[in-house]
């Protein structure tokens, strides 16, 4: 088996027949596809960006071309003049190597991986921005368990959040008009919880 570690290194292991069809295997990727980046993965050749996106490979009588399942699958019609299974293509060496075909199928590639990292990127903003509104809710939500005249009293003074409390000391607050010490306790519970405390 090759255990090339780059892909120059890869196709130089092969007659120099194979190592043709190879070479333009890679440069019909590489054009499909010019931001992709070149590795060798489970010992072939491959192109990946966001994920893996088609890998190639040299036999002694075709080149093997493993563009997915999902590559496979959307190109049932176009590939069915060639020996195929659910994640590979195999072209023979005594034909010409359908370049139009690798650069469609490359091309559905890019476009399903990019899609998918956007997708990706778009669920964890969501989630990032569900997670801050329901830690500003719970933040706020403080308020709604004391009292009215301890409530209006840090409301009036601009105190609507924990980390704002964290930043008065338990006297300032006490001087606060309606506010009075059987409220105190609540407050740090609820700073406790948040991993705070008054100024000391």
């Amino acid at each position: 088996m090759n255990k090339a570690e780059t892909i120059d290194a890869y196709i130089a292991a092969f007659p120099a027949d194979i190592q043709k069809l190879l070479e333009k295997v890679r440069k019909t990727v590489q054009k499909a596809a010019p931001k992709a980046k070149e590795v060798i993965s489970y010992g072939m050749p491959a192109f990946e960006q966001n994920g893996k996106l088609v890998y190639f490979a040299g036999y002694k009588n075709h080149i093997g071309f493993y563009p997915t399942s999902s590559g496979i699958a959307n190109f049932q019609k176009e590939i069915q003049s060639f020996k195929n299974s659910k994640g590979a293509i195999q072209f023979p060496i005594d034909k010409p190597l359908p370049v139009d075909l690798i650069t469609q199928i490359v091309q559905f590639r890019v476009a399903e991986t990019d899609q998918k990292a956007a997708l990706k990127k778009t669920v964890k903003k969501a989630t990032v921005k569900k997670t801050a509104e329901k830690n500003k809710l719970a933040d706020k939500d403080f308020l709604s368990t004391l009292v009215a005249p301890a409530r209006r009293a840090l409301e009036n003074n601009g105190i609507t959040t924990l980390q704002k409390l964290s930043k008065y000391t338990e006297r300032e607050i006490l001087t606060f008009h309606g506010m009075g010490p059987s409220t105190m306790p609540k407050l740090r519970t609820a700073l406790a919880e948040k991993g705070l405390a008054f100024k000391k």
